[in-house]
């Protein structure tokens, strides 16, 4: 099997105000999204979390989103293809310059919240994002939803010449397109261990998932997407870390 990598959230406080647990998810991922400051985030958690990163040998990816620090970014707003360009631009260079400062560099990006789905509805946003990146460096992957049909994403990310990295959830339930059920839906999010662990699993050996319609999905992705905001999720970050490396290991 290929290696799927794992991902979280990071460096989402903002002053005084502490969110989630980065110091204790940090040594079981991958790669952290690292907020970059417009839902979330301020310069010096920016640098704290990014030293946190190199501190466990974990990618740095630039998490940007829409100038919402009242909503945490998980509202859409109308801002045109060529404004979604400028501020995803204006994000990755921000956190850029951090990891330029502190001896590393950035290595991928995937939008937050209401951006980040957003664009996999709207081929003008998500052709304005892949053009941000490619004009900031083309090497840098794209990180988006791995879904059922993604010809779209694919399309525009061939013709601008980006890579795409797609991203899986072990706590959410999917809906028959391979899209994640909102979260105001009853059972959009899991809670249980177990049934995390297993969809982890599940999604590590592309075998299917089933949807919140009973239908059987299937999806391919390169990444997983973990929370760790709390002791609990926390618990299910070092079962899904250790579950995944056994797959890989064959143990």
């Amino acid at each position: 099997m290929n290696r799927l990598m794992i991902n979280a959230d990071m460096g989402e406080s903002f002053g005084p105000w502490v969110m989630g647990l980065d110091e204790h998810v940090m040594p079981y991922v991958d790669l952290a999204n690292v907020a970059c400051g417009f839902h979330a985030s301020d310069p010096h958690v920016i640098r704290r979390t990014v030293r946190l990163a190199i501190e466990h040998g974990v990618k740095v990816g630039a998490h940007p989103a829409y100038p919402d620090l009242v909503g945490f970014g998980r509202r859409s707003i109308a801002c045109s293809p060529d404004e979604v360009e400028d501020l995803v631009l204006y994000q990755i260079g921000a956190l850029a310059g951090i990891c330029q400062a502190e001896g590393t560099r950035l290595h991928y990006v995937k939008p937050h919240g209401a951006l980040y789905n957003d664009m996999t509805k709207d081929p003008e946003l998500f052709e304005a994002v892949v053009r941000a990146i490619r004009d900031f460096d083309d090497t840098l992957p794209l990180m988006t939803m791995a879904a059922r049909d993604n010809r779209m994403e694919r399309e525009i990310a061939d013709r601008l010449g980006i890579s795409l990295w797609f991203e899986a959830f072990a706590d959410r339930a999917y809906d028959s397109d391979g899209r994640l059920v909102s979260r105001k839906v009853a059972g959009a999010v899991h809670h249980d261990t177990d049934v995390i662990i297993d969809q982890a699993v599940r999604i590590a050996r592309r075998e299917p998932l089933t949807a919140i319609d009973g239908s059987d999905l299937v999806l391919e992705a390169d990444t997983l997407c973990v929370h760790g905001d709390n002791d609990e999720s926390i618990a299910a970050v070092k079962a899904i870390r250790q579950a995944i490396r056994a797959l890989e290991t064959g143990r």
